[in-house]
Order: C-alpha cells, then sequence, then structure tokens
C-alpha cells in the first residue's frame, strides 16, 4: 500500500479567521458531519478558552456519532507562571471531552520574549508541562509549533529545543508551522528533512498562502517526511488563507501516489468543496483547480477540436474522477468545433455540412462585438442556436410595456410595470408592482405569463448583475445585465446588452422565461 498522509481539516477553526467566513455551532456540526463521511481523520471544532460559540459545537459534538473522525479541540500552552490544572485554557480544552487535543506553543524566540515577555526557559516549561499534563489526562496531543520555519531562520538551536520540550512531554504529533506564510519550498524541504531525522515522533506542516505557496510547501514536506498535513478546505483562512486540503488530496492521491481519503471518496471532492462554500456563503472560485466550474473548461476552437479527439489534449486528468465535468465555453474566439460540442450537449440537431455552426459562430462573434457574452450565459445561447436554426417555437410575443417610477421627498420610490403580451392569438395586459423596475417588469410578466403557462409559478431568480461595457458614454453607457435562473431541475444563465438599462434587463428576463418554456416544451414532445 502507498505511504499514507493524515489529514486535519481546520476550517471551522482557522478557516473562519478568513475574510467573511463566519459558521455558527449549527453550521459547524454540518460540516464536522461531511467530513467524517468524507473520511478526514482529523477535524477541528474550535477555540473552547476564546468564545461560547465553540464551546456550544463541542456540546453537540459530544452528542453526535462520528465514525471516522476525530473531532479536536484547540488551545494555547499554559499562561505564564500558572500550573497547568489552573488555567482556565486548559481546563476549557478537557471540559470538551474530545479524546483529542492540539495546543500550539511558542516556537520563534521573538515571540516568546518580546510577544509573551517570558524567558526562553519559561516558554520550554510552558510547552512540556502542558503536553505532559493534558497527556497524563487521557488525551491525545498534537502540538502545533507556532511559527516554526521563522524560528528556525532566528534561532535554529533554540527551535529544536521547543520541539524537543513537546516530544518530552509526550505529543502524539509536532506540527510545523509556516504560520506568515513566507517560506519557499526548499527551505520547508530541507528543514523538514532535519527535523524528521532528529525527532521520534510524527511531524505535520501547517503552510499558510502568503506567498502563494501553501501547496508547494505542504508537497515538499511531505516528500521530505511530514505525514500529516493541517488545511482548511477551499483554503480559507487569515490574510491570504490556509492551504487548501481540496487541492492537497487531488494532488498526493491522484499525482503522486499517497493515499489520504479512500478512493470512491474522490469522487466527491467537488461536492465536498461546493458544500462547505454554500454553508460559509463564501461564492465558489471558478478557477478553483481540480473541483472550480472552470477547471476543465474549454473555449478556445483549437482546444476544443482537440479534446473531441483527445481530451488529454488539454486535460490533465479526467474531471470524472473528482467528481467535475469538462464544459465547452461559445465566445468571439470560438470555432464550429465549439457549436458542434455544445448542440450535442444540448441535444441540438445542426445540419451535417456545417453550414449551420458556420452561421451560428458568426451570429455569435456579431453579437460578443456588440458586447454579450455567451460563455457566462448559456441559457441565451441556447436560445440563440435554436432561433438560427430555425428551431426555436417562441411561446409569447411582447406588444408593448411601460414602467413609471414615482418619487417624493417622504416616500420610497414606487415602480409599476404594464405589460401587453400575446400567445398564440390570445392577448393579455397585466400590471404590477416591484421594489424596482426590473422587478416590476419580472412581477408583471410573471402574473402574465401564468395564466397561460402556470409551471413558472417553480421558477425563481438567483442573481442578477449588471456590468458597464465601456464608461467612456457616462451614464449614457452600454450595460449588459446577466440574470441567473431556477426551478426545481436546474439553474440557467440569460444575458441583456443595451444603452438602456431597462431594455437590457428586459432581454435577460424574456431570455429566461423563454429558455423555461422552451425546455418544458421540449419534455412534453418527448414524453
Amino acid at each position: 500500500m502507498s505511504d499514507q498522509v493524515t489529514l486535519y481539516d481546520t476550517t471551522m477553526r482557522d478557516g473562519t479567521q478568513g475574510e467573511q467566513v463566519n459558521l455558527s455551532a449549527e453550521d459547524k456540526l454540518r460540516i464536522a458531519k461531511k467530513l467524517d463521511d468524507f473520511g478526514i481523520p482529523y477535524v477541528e471544532g474550535g477555540w473552547p478558552g476564546s468564545n461560547p460559540k465553540d464551546v456550544r459545537f463541542f456540546e453537540m459534538a459530544r452528542g453526535a456519532n462520528f465514525k471516522k473522525t476525530r473531532i479536536t479541540a484547540f488551545g494555547s500552552t499554559r499562561r505564564p507562571g500558572t500550573a497547568p490544572h489552573e488555567d482556565d485554557n486548559i481546563r476549557a480544552l478537557l471540559e470538551t471531552e474530545m479524546d483529542t487535543v492540539t495546543v500550539f506553543g511558542k516556537s520563534w524566540d521573538l515571540h516568546a520574549t518580546d510577544i509573551l515577555g517570558v524567558s526562553l526557559k519559561e516558554n520550554l516549561k510552558m510547552i512540556e508541562e502542558t503536553v505532559a499534563y493534558l497527556k497524563g489526562e487521557g488525551r491525545e496531543v498534537i502540538y502545533d509549533a507556532e511559527h516554526f520555519f521563522d524560528g528556525h531562520r532566528a534561532n535554529p538551536s533554540y527551535v529544536m529545543k521547543t520541539l524537543q520540550a513537546a516530544q518530552e512531554g509526550g505529543a502524539g504529533t509536532i506540527v510545523l508551522c509556516d504560520t506568515n506564510g513566507g517560506s519557499m519550498p526548499w527551505e520547508i524541504a530541507e528543514i523538514v528533512a532535519d527535523v524528521v531525522s532528529r525527532l521520534g515522533v510524527p511531524i505535520g506542516i501547517h503552510a499558510h498562502n502568503d506567498c502563494g505557496l501553501a501547496l508547494a510547501n505542504s508537497l515538499a514536506a511531505v516528500e521530505s517526511g511530514a505525514r500529516m498535513i493541517q488545511g482548511t478546505i477551499n483554503g480559507y483562512g487569515e490574510r491570504c488563507g490556509n492551504v487548501d486540503l481540496i487541492s492537497i488530496i487531488g494532488n498526493l492521491q491522484l499525482k503522486m501516489g499517497y493515499f489520504c481519503v479512500p478512493e470512491e471518496k474522490l469522487r466527491q471532492l467537488t461536492e465536498l468543496s461546493r458544500y462547505v462554500s454554500e454553508i460559509a456563503n463564501v461564492p465558489p472560485l471558478n478557477q478553483r483547480p481540480f473541483v472550480g466550474k472552470s477547471a476543465f473548461t474549454h473555449k478556445g476552437g483549437v482546444h476544443v477540436s482537440a479534446i473531441q479527439k483527445n481530451p488529454a489534449a488539454y486535460e490533465h486528468m479526467e474531471p470524472q474522477q473528482v467528481g467535475n465535468r469538462r464544459r465547452v465555453l461559445v465566445s468571439d474566439l470560438s470555432g464550429k468545433s465549439n457549436i458542434d460540442y455544445k448542440a450535442r450537449e444540448m441535444e441540438i440537431k445542426l445540419g451535417g455540412n456545417g453550414y449551420d455552426s458556420q452561421k451560428i459562430v458568426g451570429e455569435i462573434k456579431r453579437l460578443e462585438d456588440e458586447g454579450y457574452q455567451f460563455d457566462a450565459a448559456e441559457g441565451s445561447l441556447e436560445l440563440l442556436i435554436k432561433k438560427v436554426t430555425g428551431q426555436f417555437q417562441e411561446p409569447f410575443t411582447l406588444e408593448s410595456f411601460r414602467v413609471t417610477t414615482e418619487k417624493n421627498h417622504l416616500d420610497p420610490s414606487a415602480c409599476q410595470a404594464t405589460i401587453k403580451i400575446s400567445v398564440g392569438k390570445e392577448e393579455e395586459i397585466t400590471a404590477a408592482e416591484g421594489d424596482g423596475p426590473v422587478n416590476a417588469l419580472d412581477n408583471a410578466l410573471r402574473k402574465a405569463l401564468t395564466k397561460f403557462f402556470p409551471q413558472i409559478v417553480e421558477m425563481g431568480l438567483v442573481d442578477f448583475k449588471v456590468r458597464v461595457i465601456d464608461g467612456g458614454g457616462g451614464t449614457a453607457s452600454r450595460v449588459r445585465v446577466q440574470i441567473e435562473s431556477r426551478d426545481s431541475r436546474e439553474i440557467w444563465s440569460t444575458i441583456g446588452v443595451s444603452e438602456n438599462i431597462i431594455e437590457a434587463s428586459w432581454q435577460a428576463l424574456v431570455d429566461s422565461f423563454q429558455y423555461k418554456l422552451s425546455r418544458e416544451l421540449e419534455r412534453t414532445d418527448r414524453s
């Protein structure tokens, strides 16, 4: 069997120190259960000595059934001049009743003398006595050597004494922390190899990403003998973040031959990344390696032509291995290969002589020159392909609309939209109010269409974005509006472009409804 590397997740503690990341105790429990199901051996629940929320999480964790994960409580070494059994922080760690605790101590002599204000000798006693006391209380103790690599550069002799103190105290694993994230991979490799050769306990790595090297540094540490990696899902964390465990798993297990998680769980890697992103309320990063929406996305015509013959031409692995999928975008950079691929994906038939593809490419290039962006609006792209090839049945036609906005100094503005549409030979005139002109239009159109298409009720707006394409015209500049909609089956994006923001919004709105109704019609025809 290949060498095993133990994963230690600190999303719920170190990850929440990142900007815009905030988790309730209930959120933490949901993430912990997901990580347990995925097979992460250690999950750090928080610092019970620092806030009531983490205390509450550990209370809930005691009643939960974790099958593969050891929930870990985090804290610091004892305070200067205080015995471990008298220290409130140490007591809080024990009160969690977790079998594993992680404590951090000062490796860098600067932190001991200038930040804590203690002697170097007292710092060593704080480390050894804390670890020994927790070990004596029956806990597995992981020791985090904070600022280890900075300390090694400043005083390599003393920094090794801090590790020896943790080892003599009974630490089960000693983790070397690049807390400031400023180390280089070759430094990490050399220092970790030296530490591994001199200590008798397993060594781990905790890397931050301030130089964009957290992943490289972690992999270098493993190659030099480290067998635990601490990190966070999606790389959340202080400043530039921690190492991303998603990328760690992908690289270690698929590229380097180490074992991290059960083989069958690799196909859930994309789902895990997006699940944590959703709970943390942080938008997924499209360019995230392995699991990002763009990780296996192809836009250039040469690339698309090649992957249709052999995906290995422009992909380093099969996206299905990590639960992702291949995507092909269509833009002004596209060729006929892109259109052929997308048409097959959308189950749209094109003429066999390539004329349809050429015509579609020409129309896309013309519209993108005007400001459209179809790689971000596949709902509008599907409608365009159907319209150009004569395969679109228009479910409704706009006869006219009017939007009025009234504002006085006492009340917020009131918006009302009146719409006249026709469906076949029937006409419908409807008015509705809204919180703004676009919302009023949306409400009026829904009201008019529901009479003919009751399935509209299940459709909802997910996102609405406006971007100025060229600001040279000031308030008369052309804008691009993108709308994201969803129903019980899927999410789709549509787009509109105009110098008039209401008109651009209307275009995107109509496309959104037409996409929905077009899909419904196709399902009816197939059944």
